[in-house]
């Protein structure tokens, strides 16, 4: 499997790199070795670059992640159904399940298929970046298309200040040789960790609050995990990510916010599309509804004795004439 593994991961770090070291082509034309705000941003903008090619490529496949949740939102009953009807026989129920997906082309797998798809470009700019180490040995800087030019530039790359290839737990040997001042990098870092934890919440919260929670118990744990579990472990794993892969999460988790808004309004839930089932008429605090039935109020004091004979109003009527 190792074997199989390591030429894959191989071709990602290639094409990673590629990716990085063309938008860092693109920007050095226009900005030149110019730095400011103690940044080299023509490397900065090479990752948030990155991010935005890797999303643009996406992009389809997120439109269907979303219309396959919607079909999933809107067979809900019908699952229901499913599972009560076979609630002893699983065989038969997943049968069944596989079965309806089909026939609606709805897949419960496509949820999932963005995230999974942007991992291995995640460990792949995670690889690319620790190995921009300055203790890299000489016949190492040149992998994955890298010259030795790009290689001595992109190791010494700031951001105001902080080397985007050190991290918030870098020795202080590291440092020296990135040329860097220890508090600045642990300030930019845990700034930046900061940002990446709350983006992260924020993205999730967002598309639980437009899609709404789960009704299995399972599915709704998901959620959960998604929304407190993920933020809180980087807390503790973005301490060990190089910068530049910390900016690059807090650039996909911002490129969510605006991308899943976009989506979220122009394919909106079932339950907010307008075409579902208008809401039962509300009664007003005088026992009316909103389209302005009223509905008589029953007087106790006038209400029938228990055991009286029924009154015939129109025998009651004829008699006072």
């Amino acid at each position: 499997m190792s074997k199989l593994f390591s030429p894959l991961m191989a071709v990602i770090y290639e094409a990673i790199s590629a990716i990085l070291l063309f938008w860092h082509a693109a920007w050095h034309k226009v900005l030149g070795n110019g730095s400011w705000l103690a940044t080299n941003w023509s490397w900065v903008l090479g990752i948030i670059f990155l991010v935005l090619t890797v999303r643009a490529i996406l992009f389809p496949i997120f439109v269907k992640q979303i219309k396959s949740q919607r079909a999933m939102q809107a067979l809900q009953p019908k699952v229901k159904a499913l599972q009560e009807k076979h609630k002893g026989d699983r065989e038969t129920m997943q049968k069944e399940l596989m079965e309806l997906y089909r026939s609606e082309k709805a897949n419960p797998l496509m949820g999932c298929l963005p995230m999974f798809l942007q991992v291995p470009v995640f460990l792949g700019l995670f690889h690319v970046l620790k190995h921009l180490k300055p203790t890299m040995p000489e016949h190492l800087r040149t992998l994955y298309g890298w010259t030795a030019g790009q290689f001595e530039s992109a190791s010494h790359a700031k951001l105001f200040g902080a080397p985007i290839a050190a991290s918030f737990r870098s020795s202080p040997q590291e440092l020296v040789l990135m040329g860097a001042n220890g508090t600045t990098v642990k300030i930019v870092a845990a700034i930046l960790i900061a940002t990446m934890i709350a983006t992260t919440f924020l993205t999730s919260r967002q598309m639980i609050l437009k899609t709404g929670w789960a009704e299995d118990p399972q599915q709704r744990m998901v959620q959960r995990l998604m929304l407190y579990g993920v933020p809180f472990s980087l807390l503790i794993s973005g301490a060990l990510f190089p910068l530049g892969v910390v900016l690059y999460w807090v650039t996909q988790n911002l490129f969510s916010l605006g991308q899943q808004m976009w989506v979220l309004r122009k394919y909106p839930p079932p339950n907010q599309s307008g075409t579902g089932a208008k809401p039962a008429a509300k009664s007003d605090a005088k026992g009316g509804d909103k389209n302005g039935t009223a509905a008589k109020a029953i007087n106790p004091a006038l209400a029938p004795k228990v055991g009286a004979k029924p009154v015939n109003p129109k025998k009651g009527g004829a008699a006072k004439r």
